[in-house]
């Protein structure tokens, strides 16, 4: 998949954090055979929607925590053409005062949780960066110098997602152990947790977090279980590390991927790259028949010349 066909994916809607600029090295680590593709923190599901557009798998389990995000998918998959109506209408409603009226619709979907509200807020956003209260409410602010995702091309972008995974794909609103533990020998999981020290906090970027303990026994379970998973989870920005590496213990094969400028760089004016861990487990390795080499996604160095590179702590 080229950068052109990469920029030309569906985005059904911005979302922080979305691997869509890195979607083709991800699903370049794909086995040849995935019965299902399992993706729990989905977000905007850029990776199976990359997968499906390539037939890279056959059936899509899309799952995550945050049950109003879940509300959402299950219009986009099921509802596309009356999601798309209700947006524009919300869309077109905005004009006279769009401030005043993101918080008016920001405030009903706190007390409702409608998927065309959630839809509509996620357009208005800056840099689609999500932000909850402590007590779970939805309290980013709006970008008042936009309007949000035409109705125009937000129809089309919900119809292209919907179609690409229209009969494949299911949506459930879980712990992501709940769904992943599940996984059969042919399938495949793609996990984009919270980066460390996203949650927990009193700025909540996202709806609700794991640690790094919880998660790391996550996985060591799914090692015992033989499952075949990709994982994204820490990186690096300049010299500045995002988070601890997963341990050795895990037996993880580790590679860095090119992410281009990260969104909070952008927005505090840096140029500094960002680059993303892709962790495979070792059941997927086995698959792979251990082919997997630096030159497919993109000749990053390893961890280790890093830390010498930029004298990470």
């Amino acid at each position: 998949m080229t950068r052109k066909e990469t920029a030309a994916l569906p985005c059904p809607f911005p979302y922080q954090g979305s691997k869509r600029a890195i979607a083709k090295h991800i699903i370049s680590l794909f086995p040849e055979e995935v019965s299902y593709l399992y993706e729990p923190f989905c977000g905007a599901a850029a990776v199976s929607i990359a997968a499906a557009a390539c037939g890279k798998a056959q059936q899509f389990v899309l799952s995550d925590i945050n049950e109003p995000l879940m509300d959402l998918w299950r219009e986009i998959l099921w509802n596309p053409e009356q999601l798309a109506d209700d947006y524009e209408k919300l869309w077109h409603e905005q004009h006279q005062d769009r401030k005043k009226y993101f918080l008016h619709i920001r405030t009903q979907f706190n007390s409702e949780h409608l998927p065309h509200h959630m839809l509509y807020l996620l357009a208005r956003i800056v840099k689609g960066s999500v932000r909850y209260s402590s007590a779970g409410d939805f309290n980013q602010s709006s970008d008042n110098r936009r309007a949000g995702m035409h109705p125009d091309r937000m129809r089309k972008n919900i119809a292209k997602v919907s179609s690409l995974l229209s009969g494949k794909a299911s949506a459930h609103a879980a712990d992501f152990r709940d769904v992943v533990f599940e996984a059969a020998d042919s399938d495949l999981v793609y996990m984009d947790p919270p980066y460390q020290g996203t949650s927990f906090t009193r700025d909540h970027r996202y709806y609700d977090g794991i640690s790094f303990e919880d998660f790391v026994d996550s996985l060591s379970i799914m090692n015992e279980k033989e499952i075949s998973y990709i994982v994204s989870y820490d990186g690096i920005t300049g010299n500045k590390k995002h988070g601890e590496l997963l341990p050795n213990s895990l037996e993880l094969q580790h590679h860095y991927v090119r992410a281009g400028r990260s969104t909070q760089a952008t927005l505090l004016g840096s140029n500094k790259e960002t680059l993303e861990s892709l962790y495979l487990s070792p059941a997927l390795c086995e698959r792979l028949d251990d082919k997997v080499s630096s030159e497919i996604i993109g000749g990053i160095p390893r961890q280790q010349e890093l830390q010498q590179e930029f004298s990470l702590a």
